[in-house]
């Protein structure tokens, strides 16, 4: 199985590539390098659905921890004619209209060369369509609207279980959320406690067993900035 994923730009260093290597028993395609001058950052990851493999591959963000079980997630069967993503239930998934997450994709290329041609009749249009209409702030984002909507249209969407992620954030990032990361920390683990029935995200250093992939998302939160990150490396 071939996994793809994008290291682009001064953010994050090859020390990022290096732990995705160490972890995963695949072959890795990087994207290091706009695939066309006008995509910019994660929409790269767009790449992978123009590839003429006859077989799921998986596209993966960088900014995350792997824990416990998790090539289960990559392992997880789809058929032809399936997408298949990480839950997104951090967010306000309701009020947004929208229930993935682009840490995580896993699909037949062949399925969704669709989505490509969609997006590259008009890479400006779609990089700022979502922005514009106040879904996501900018300067870059949206992709994983694009992705969830635009697979709706032909194939069946399938959310891998909630209880297998976490959003996780660096004590600085909390901080400008107004917030410690103590708090910060309680309220994301009541909406977990809520959905998945387990009894915390981390205690004692450790996550819960149920825990697979936890995503630093933001452009200011990196996992190798959060203070116990050697702990899970």
């Amino acid at each position: 199985m071939k996994i793809f994923a994008v290291r682009i730009g001064e953010k994050y260093g090859i020390e990022y590539e290096r732990y995705l290597e160490k972890k995963l028993p695949y072959e890795i395609i990087w994207i290091r390098e706009p695939y066309h001058p006008e995509v910019t950052l994660q929409w790269n990851k767009m790449f992978a659905m123009q590839s003429d493999i006859d077989e799921p591959v998986c596209v993966i963000d960088i900014d995350i921890i792997l824990l416990n079980d998790y090539l289960d997630i990559f392992e997880y069967p789809i058929k032809r004619g399936q997408f298949l993503a990480m839950p997104g239930w951090w967010r306000d998934t309701e009020t947004e209209g929208y229930s993935v997450n682009g840490g995580f994709f896993k699909y037949y290329p062949r399925d969704c060369r669709y989505i490509y041609d969609k997006f590259m009749s008009d890479i400006y249009y779609w990089q700022n369509f979502y922005i514009k209409n106040g879904t996501t702030r900018g300067p870059v984002n949206g992709e994983q609207f694009f992705v969830e909507d635009s697979v709706k249209e032909r194939l069946e969407l399938i959310t891998l279980p909630d209880a297998w992620f976490t959003r996780w954030i660096t004590n600085d990032l909390a901080k400008t959320y107004g917030k410690s990361h103590h708090r910060w920390q309680s309220e994301i683990t009541g909406k977990y406690q809520q959905l998945t029935g387990n009894p915390y995200i981390y205690l004692g250093g450790e996550f819960y067993p149920d825990i697979k992939l936890v995503h630093f998302t933001n452009r200011n939160n990196k996992p190798r900035e959060w203070v116990d990150y050697e702990k899970h490396n």
